[in-house]
């Protein structure tokens, strides 16, 4: 027996879902995983694997799309519907799914080369869009399935196969991509935080319209250690709740505020009032604040990176916006003499 979830606003609104309790075996495929020992898309995986069950969904309204790149093999692992597309056209491919079938809870799996590089304007407007669709981006600063190259996020002076000198170029940071495209859901959380991943996407699928995620993601064969100076009780991960004054490190020693030049700036707990504390506010119309807070990321020269909602916004999806353009004119003869109208209309041009 199945019920459909109606609580308007919400991304998984008109999903089917099953009363028949769900457990993880459910959405584990019969293929043998296969990355390499110890990468962080075993604990995405299992992490996927544990909440899905959780939010009720059934396997047969899953889709799961990927495109090209170690992260790319989810969709085998997941039982499910999915697709392995084509590199770096895993969002058009979803916003196609989504636009079609309002029915189905559509995920996209990238990683940082397959949606930064080839892939990179699709990705921005899908968000732009807002199409009805969670994206997890998995980055780890490396092109792992090709053997070692340096991806669009890789930092400044990164010695690879491909930059052997160390590579000259700015890296994408994918948190102020998003923002910059407005993005109306923008996280990041990592792969070895199960907790936190899982709160995390759990709020992406429950948004209507475009969710990405950005996942801290560990290749131990080609950038090992990437994010361990981050991790750990005096690194500097910058947890961000909302409604909640932004600290972080040993003893919530360390704070954000903002300067008088109107910068953000990271401070001692000791060394400032309370009430100069940045209150993080995630479902701030204007993503300036968010997009200042992604830059505190330590690819820019720091040594901290926010993790957390960055932005959650209400707006109409794109999918459902077009839906009901299609609905104005339900009678089919209506339809027609419109389409006509278009096709001998007077936008001609003669020699």
């Amino acid at each position: 027996m199945d019920v459909t979830l109606a609580t308007p606003g919400k991304g998984l609104s008109g999903v089917p879902l099953s009363l028949t309790p769900l457990n993880r075996k459910d959405f584990t495929s019969d293929q043998e995983v296969r990355w390499c020992p110890g990468c962080g898309d075993y604990a995405v995986l299992a992490t996927f694997q544990g909440l899905m069950p959780t939010l009720g969904i059934r396997k047969e309204n899953t889709v799961i799309v990927s495109g090209i790149g170690c992260s790319s093999r989810f969709p085998y692992y997941v039982d499910s519907y999915g697709m392995h597309s084509i590199h770096g056209r895993a969002p058009a491919i979803a916003t196609g799914i989504a636009m079609t079938r309002p029915d189905l809870a559509v995920w996209v799996v990238t990683g940082d080369g397959d949606a930064l590089s080839i892939g990179g304007n699709h990705l921005i407007h899908a968000l732009r869009r807002n199409v009805n669709i969670t994206i997890m981006l998995f980055n780890n600063r490396i092109y792992g399935l090709t053997k070692g190259q340096y991806s669009p996020t890789s930092e400044q002076g990164k010695v690879t196969k491909s930059t052997p000198a160390g590579s000259v170029d700015r890296p994408f940071n994918p948190l102020s991509l998003a923002l910059g495209a407005e993005a109306t859901f923008v996280a990041r959380t990592v792969d070895s935080h199960r907790a936190h991943l899982t709160e995390v996407l759990t709020a992406a699928i429950s948004h209507r319209g475009a969710s990405l995620v950005e996942i801290y993601q560990n290749c131990p064969i080609f950038n090992d250690g990437a994010f361990d100076s981050l991790k750990g009780a005096d690194g500097g991960l910058i947890p961000l709740r909302h409604g909640e004054p932004i600290t972080f490190g040993p003893d919530e020693s360390r704070a954000v505020v903002r300067a008088a030049d109107g910068q953000l700036r990271i401070v001692d707990v000791a060394e400032t009032r309370r009430e100069d504390i940045l209150v993080h506010d995630a479902h701030a119309d204007d993503p300036g604040v968010a997009f200042a807070l992604s830059r505190l990321t330590d690819t820019a020269g720091l040594a901290t990176s926010p993790i957390g909602i960055l932005r959650d916004v209400d707006r109409p999806a794109y999918d459902d916006l077009a839906r009901a353009q299609l609905t104005v004119q339900a009678d089919p003869a209506e339809r027609l003499a419109t389409l006509q109208q278009l096709v001998t209309g007077t936008d001609t041009w003669e020699a």
